[in-house]
């Protein structure tokens, strides 16, 4: 049973996210402040790819991540970002890979589709597509506790992880930039 309390703390965490994203945003403070000098971009854009890994602080990183790069180069916007979330996204993974995992696990083992799950896991198909979206989920703005989540499916390493959290990451940053570029 979800507890619908905590859910909707939840959304308004994130609805509050979202409005103070727009507010930095129409208030130009984000672009006056990260853009004064190339080392704050730089520093910008670690601390920004960090806030971009979670639900909670995505928008505004989106903000910050678009300023930076409208004002600098795309690539070094991304390059940084993106060591900022591995940052944040190794946080998530060692916490959270294995507990999502574990709680949907004894939700199933409680249900009638749990030996047809336990034959689907074990699949080498399950494996690479819950590894190939959970990156794509981390590439994007969506939330990355839940690709990680599903990245723990495939039990990745760590020392796997990290290069594919960059990569992934990078692209999703970059594609930020890019479309922050075109739309000045």
């Amino acid at each position: 049973m979800v507890d619908r309390k905590h859910l909707l703390k939840d959304f308004a965490v994130i609805a509050l996210s979202i409005a103070c994203a727009i507010a930095l945003e129409r208030s130009g403070l984000v672009e006056h402040l990260l853009t004064a000098t190339p080392k704050l971009r730089v520093i910008g854009s670690f601390f920004a790819g960090m806030f971009f890994t979670s639900i909670f602080t995505t928008a505004p990183a989106i903000v910050a991540l678009g300023e930076i790069a409208q004002s600098g180069s795309v690539l070094a916007t991304a390059a940084v970002g993106a060591l900022g979330s591995v940052l944040g996204d190794v946080l998530i993974f060692l916490t959270v890979r294995d507990k999502l995992s574990e709680h949907l696990m004894e939700h199933l083992k409680a249900s009638e589709g749990w030996t047809r799950f336990m034959v689907l896991i074990r699949t080498r198909a399950f494996r690479w597509a819950s590894f190939f979206i959970g990156g794509l989920i981390i590439a994007s703005p969506f939330p990355d506790e839940l690709g990680i989540s599903l990245m723990g499916f495939s039990k990745m390493r760590t020392a796997w992880f990290v290069p594919l959290s960059y990569a992934f990451n990078f692209i999703g940053i970059l594609l930020i930039g890019l479309a922050a570029k075109a739309l000045v």
